[in-house]
C-alpha cells in the first residue's frame, strides 16, 4: 500500500513563499505521475501541477509562472515537491498530493492521495 505524506504548508504573507514536500512511501512498480491539487472552501479539488514521468510539467493557467514543481533526482525516494512564489490570497486551499501509478506488473493505474497540508495566504 502507498502511502502519501505532505509538509510544508502555513500562514504566508501576499507576496511570500512555501515550499511543499510529499513523499511516498511503500511498494509500487512504477510511478506514472504525480502532482499537486488543490480545495478552497466551498470549491472543487483542482489541478495545480502535475509532473509525469519522463515528461515536461504541466500547470493551471492560474499558478502558470509562479509555481515549479519537481521531483527528487532520486527516483528511489519518490518525492514531489512544489515550490510556491508570489502567493495570492486566492491561492488559499488544502493542498494535495497524488501518486498515479501501477502496484505491480500487471495492475491498472491507480490513484492515491495524501491527507492535505493547509496553506493560507493572508496579511
Amino acid at each position: 500500500q502507498v502511502q502519501l505524506v505532505e509538509s510544508g504548508g502555513g500562514l504566508v504573507q501576499p507576496g511570500g513563499s512555501l515550499r511543499l514536500s510529499c513523499s511516498a512511501s511503500g511498494s509500487i512498480f512504477t510511478i506514472t505521475n504525480m502532482g499537486w491539487y488543490r480545495q478552497a472552501p466551498g470549491k472543487q479539488r483542482e489541478l495545480v501541477a502535475t509532473i509525469p514521468t519522463g515528461v515536461s510539467p504541466t500547470y493551471a493557467d492560474s499558478v502558470k509562472g509562479r509555481f515549479i514543481i519537481s521531483r527528487s533526482r532520486d527516483n528511489a525516494k519518490n518525492t514531489v515537491y512544489l515550490q510556491m512564489n508570489s502567493l495570492k490570497p486566492e491561492d488559499t486551499a488544502v493542498y494535495y498530493c497524488n501518486l498515479a501509478g501501477r502496484p505491480t506488473s500487471a495492475s491498472p493505474i491507480v490513484g492515491y492521495w495524501g491527507q492535505g497540508t493547509q496553506v493560507t495566504v493572508s496579511s
